[in-house]
């Protein structure tokens, strides 16, 4: 990394933290003196420079903590006046007030002044073997020719931009191009339906698409260009539809529809960047709600780089010349804060892997991490479980001498799985880093690293908030649980400049979604259990939120995409364990009395839920039950489906509220009756 971006606040910072460099992932004979206390405490021992006394720093002095940081590490136009100003009770977060830049000079044009010629991005194509190389000049030149060519049609400062496009250069470009010029972007997982598109267009007014004609991703084609076809028939602010070509493959071009390579083309590779405020809207990403209607999360320019910068570089002891493998989508959030925008500010070479962990084999991740030399490698607890059952010898035979650090993202990681990524993956020697943070959050909130040097990680654990992260774990009944071995709703205390700012267009959303359970602090849906040692681990979702495959999804959402077929007068859709995807949809589901093929209108209700959310989304099984348990207001008990699917009814807790008892045996049976039919099947 460059001289410039390291600064002498980072520089301070890491100082107090060199040494852990190369440490293993274990270090069971640190004694529990060295070892995280609870956010706040600071043993009496702690040296200046320490990740106690840097932790009690952030948490008791934020303006004195980051105001260096960033004032070190990124570019600024003007200077700011105020660190911080928040307000939980409100929703009021502001950060860096005062402060002008642009993201896409820090990510780009610092770089190219000092190395032009170093790597920016390694594109790992979805055919092995066929990795393209983009430097930090040549990134810079397209983003300008594409942040020309949207000024070109119209698109200006403030207006938002979607972006449904797979893991490639020209993606980041978008991204990056909207930034030089002040546009917002919204970027849409390029697996959504055409539904699911025109939905997050609408709501976020966007005047722009850029997309690709197809997209390719594990030896199949996606038709991408299609797709928006169909979204943008209801999207009545959409003027133009930018179209690259993954493919060689002739789509159909409509009077909306513009060629962008051929526009690009005719552009200059010099854009001047727009100047904008610490506070201004970067981005927008949607994520799910347990209302069933997606929020576009709200980050913004400076607070929200600058704590992605900060997590890359100390989360993953990110070293200059390393290249850094995070396979994650850039549709979501860890896309855009550990493939895109945290990467590049620190001035690595980043990896865009556009294939899946099993094409052509087993061996794909491992392959490309022997190839590329990968250094840091992150991904999804899905991926690895799905990985091991393939056993050892895909990934023996490939060299990782290279990695240094493992991470896992997007979901807590279990036993078996952490011990195979460390001790298979890692040969035991390497940091492994499980991460727990959120879409609100913009980056990494807890985990195993930074720490003191040599510091123990214990298996499939976060472990240690990051700097300035302060937790809290409250009671049912609002109140602070102090001490260790204890659990409760995961809370924050106190405000990061990574976070969310609002839900688009609906703040008092943002406000009652997180602020309003536990006021004057922010809630993050999770519970989580706190060890005697201060440790943190992540126990799993509150809400009616269920994680498939890392990605999270409202059970409103499915039940809303099943309401609307006429023979189902009411469905429940709750999470459940599932060996692979971490945790998978069950849906039950009331039919009306004329229905004679049951089996007919299940696959409906599946094909339904594709065309509308995403095929992920669609419920692995689907039960028919006469009637749901329901209080006697009305209110379905989704508590009792999971005890009834997971534990076969034992347990059930208190079923007083129930209007009917009877029904709990009656559930019970058609689940019976449903597991003798599928083991018959099998």
């Amino acid at each position: 990394m460059a001289a410039r971006s390291l600064g002498s606040g980072v520089g301070r910072l890491l100082r107090g933290l060199q040494g852990r460099s190369g440490q293993s992932g274990w270090s069971l004979s640190v004694s529990r003196s060295t070892a995280t206390r609870l956010p706040g405490c600071v043993p009496a021992v702690a040296q200046p420079g320490s990740y106690p006394a840097l932790s009690a720093q952030a948490a008791q002095e934020p303006a004195a903590f980051w105001g260096p940081l960033a004032r070190d590490t990124l570019v600024w136009d003007t200077p700011y006046h105020t660190v911080w100003d928040c307000d939980f009770r409100t929703g009021k977060i502001g950060w860096f007030l005062g402060g002008q830049l642009n993201v896409s000079v820090n990510c780009l044009d610092q770089h190219v002044q000092k190395s032009p010629e170093t790597v920016a991005l390694i594109w790992e194509r979805d055919e092995p073997g066929t990795e393209v190389r983009i430097t930090y000049r040549e990134l810079l030149e397209t983003t300008c020719r594409l942040a020309n060519t949207l000024k070109r049609h119209g698109v200006h400062r403030g207006d938002r931009v979607a972006i449904y496009m797979p893991v490639s250069p020209l993606a980041v470009a978008a991204m990056l191009a909207c930034a030089r010029i002040g546009a917002i972007h919204t970027v849409v997982f390029a697996g959504f339906s055409a539904e699911s598109l025109a939905g997050r267009i609408n709501d976020a007014k966007c005047k722009a698409v850029i997309t690709f004609n197809q997209g390719l991703r594990g030896g199949r084609v996606v038709e991408l260009k299609k797709i928006v076809d169909e979204a943008v028939k209801s999207c009545p602010t959409v003027q133009h539809v930018l179209v690259a070509h993954r493919t060689d493959t002739k789509v159909p071009m409509g009077s909306l529809d513009i060629p962008l390579e051929q526009e690009m083309a005719k552009e200059a590779p010099v854009c001047t960047p727009e100047s904008m405020s610490s506070e201004d809207m970067l981005f927008m990403l949607y994520t799910s709600g347990s209302t069933g209607t997606p929020k576009g999360l709200v980050h913004t320019q400076a607070g929200y780089l600058l704590y992605a910068a900060m997590t890359h570089k100390l989360v993953f002891d990110y070293q200059p010349g390393d290249v850094f493998g995070c396979v994650a989508d850039i549709g979501w959030i860890t896309g855009h804060s550990y493939v895109v925008y945290g990467p590049l500010c620190n001035g690595a070479t980043t990896v865009l892997f556009e294939s899946t962990p099993v094409y052509p084999d087993a061996g794909r991740y491992w392959e490309t991490v022997q190839r590329l030399k990968i250094n840091q490698f992150y991904g999804a607890p899905t991926a690895v479980r799905l990985l091991l059952k393939y056993g050892d010898a895909w990934v023996k035979k490939y060299d990782r001498s290279s990695l240094r650090t493992l991470g896992s993202v997007g979901e807590p990681i279990n036993h078996e799985a952490w011990e195979w990524l460390h001790k298979v993956v890692g040969d035991g020697r390497c940091t492994l880093v499980d991460t727990w943070w959120q879409t609100e959050t913009g980056g990494i909130c807890i985990a195993p690293r930074p720490s003191e040097v040599g510091a123990e990680i214990l298996p499939g654990m976060a472990m240690r908030p990051f700097f300035g992260i302060v937790p809290a774990l409250m009671d049912e009944k609002g109140n602070v649980l102090e001490g260790g071995d204890v659990s409760g709703a995961l809370c924050i205390s106190k405000a990061w400049p990574g976070m969310a700012r609002t839900i688009y267009g609906d703040h008092q959303r943002f406000v009652d979604a997180y602020f309003r359970a536990y006021p004057g602090y922010y809630f993050t849906g999770d519970g989580a259990h706190r060890t005697e040692g201060g440790y943190y681990q992540i126990t799993g979702r509150m809400d009616d939120v269920i994680n498939i495959s890392g990605h999270r999804l409202g059970t409103a959402e499915i039940e809303d995409a099943m309401a609307d077929h006429p023979a189902v007068p009411e469905t429940a859709v709750i999470g459940y364990p599932h060996d692979i995807k971490g945790e998978a949809a069950f849906a039950f589901i009331v039919l009306k009395d004329n229905i004679s093929d049951e089996n007919m209108v299940v696959n409906e209700l599946k094909l339904s839920v594709a065309t509308k959310i995403a095929k992920y989304a669609v419920p692995d099984q689907i039960l028919v039950v006469k009637r749901l348990p329901k209080t006697r207001s009305g209110k379905v008990m989704r508590r009792l489906l999971r005890k009834i699917i997971t534990s076969r009814g034992q347990d059930l807790g208190d079923t007083t509220t129930l209007e009917d008892p009877s029904v709990i045996t009656e559930i019970l049976s058609a689940f019976q009756k449903y597991e003798e039919q599928r083991a018959a099947t099998n």
